[in-house]
């Protein structure tokens, strides 16, 4: 008679585990390493820098670096870079600075604060950007001039063009419409915040469930479904806990007094009121969801990716590359000048600095992210996530009192330590 019992399974390992959920184990390191970096600098700092006051301030100050981030992740994985994107960014916040307390006023007697100055100053700044960065993807797709030294040309070319357009003067106050892209001035406020938190975990978990139905579909293996459930509660706290620590954050009762002054009422006594999620979050989300999508459902992002990895072979299978390059740069362009919006609104000016160094920052970000240099790998998330990185990094320092010098010196042995790490992982996998 055989003996029919089965034998103990084994205790599950940890990779087991992330074999199971189907996670990204890079993009598990990187959490990891802003968990870690996070909670470092929050000890140092005797708890101020995990405070909500600062988590807000972190959301605004990522934003811009985020959408050119963004951005940037397309341009290196068709194996071309941008040098140029920090000094495009001040021409854009030039012009529509000039826009709106010059042009506007002068030729069309459309005053600051009028409904239709924001709107037209917008339209005008992403025309702008998104025609700069098609030309510069013209010299690169068509005349074939390397892109380091067309967007090295730009680099010096677009900042002296910001100043000649300014006189080298800083321009404001701006529009009060205009302002609200830039984070403090533009909030939704606890209870709008906390219908757009429930909004994005609705999003999140069907589109959780779309995939795994689409797997189904395919007769792809699939999670087990303590998995998928698993999943889906990380995601949701993580959406739901980041909205509670915004909403956490009170606004000082002066400006409280002010914003009732302008109104022509008295505040009430005791009153309360939270900032919320600032509108430019919604724009990096929102760009972020755009480009996600390009990348993975669109014949665009499909040649993107498939340009980055072989060129030759991406021409030779009917692909107009030099087209392509052309729509990328012109991409990177738009989001450029939609950076410009929120750097801007940010300061509530336009000073001649803005946007110095953001070159830097962009590249960096999507290269911690996980893009790279070769071409043909990169994730939006994961350049974003690259950005916070780089901006807790700066931020913590300088909580800390670190010199900016030496902030400098730090962020780029990140960088380099950063691009060895993600050598070492490609080569790993590979070797798999």
């Amino acid at each position: 008679m055989t003996d029919t019992t089965s034998s103990p399974q084994p205790a599950k390992t940890g990779r087991d585990l992330f074999r199971t959920l189907e996670l990204d184990t890079r993009l598990l390191g990187m959490i990891g390493a802003f968990i870690i970096l996070c909670i470092g600098f929050n000890i140092i700092t005797d708890g101020r820098f995990l405070t909500p006051r600062n988590i807000f301030n972190l959301t605004v100050q990522t934003v811009s670096v985020g959408i050119m981030a963004s951005g940037m992740v397309f341009v290196i994985v068709t194996r071309h870079i941008d040098l140029s994107v920090g000094a495009l960014l001040a021409t854009c916040s030039a012009v529509m600075a000039m826009t709106q307390t010059e042009i506007l006023p002068n030729m069309m007697g459309l005053g600051l604060n009028h409904p239709a100055t924001w709107i037209i100053t917008i339209i005008v700044g992403l025309g702008i950007g998104t025609l700069i960065g098609a030309f510069q993807g013209w010299m690169v797709g068509y005349l074939t001039i390397p892109a380091f030294i067309v967007t090295l040309g730009g680099f010096l070319v677009w900042r002296n063009v910001a100043w000649y357009l300014t006189s080298g003067q800083t321009k404001g106050p701006l529009d009060a419409n205009f302002l609200k892209f830039g984070g403090t001035n533009g909030v939704l406020g606890a209870s709008w915040s906390w219908i757009l938190g429930l909004v994005f975990v609705a999003l999140a978990l069907y589109a959780l469930w779309n995939a795994r139905r689409a797997k189904v579909a395919h007769d792809f293996p699939v999670k087990p479904v303590w998995a998928e459930v698993t999943m889906a509660g990380i995601v949701a706290i993580a959406i739901l806990g980041y909205i509670a620590t915004l909403n956490a954050y009170e606004i000082p009762t002066p400006r409280l007094e002010r914003m009732f002054e302008a109104r022509g009422e008295v505040m009430p006594e005791g009153f309360i009121a939270t900032h919320g999620l600032p509108i430019s979050a919604l724009i990096l989300i929102a760009v972020a969801i755009v480009m996600t999508v390009i990348a993975r459902r669109t014949r665009l992002g499909r040649y993107i990716f498939a340009t980055g990895g072989n060129p030759d072979a991406a021409e030779l299978s009917g692909i107009n590359t030099r087209l392509l390059t052309v729509k990328v740069f012109a991409l990177m362009g738009f989001l450029c000048a939609l950076s410009a919006v929120v750097a801007s609104a940010r300061l509530a000016n336009h000073s001649n600095d803005i946007g110095t160094l953001d070159e830097l920052r962009v590249i960096a970000a999507a290269v911690i992210g996980g893009t790279a240099l070769s071409g043909g790998a990169g994730t939006i998330y994961g350049a974003i996530l690259g950005a916070l990185i780089m901006q807790s990094l700066q931020s913590g320092m300088a909580m800390v009192g670190v010199d900016a010098p030496f902030q400098n010196i730090v962020v780029g042995t990140v960088l380099v330590a950063a691009v060895w790490i993600d050598i070492v992982y490609r080569k790993r996998l590979g070797a798999k």
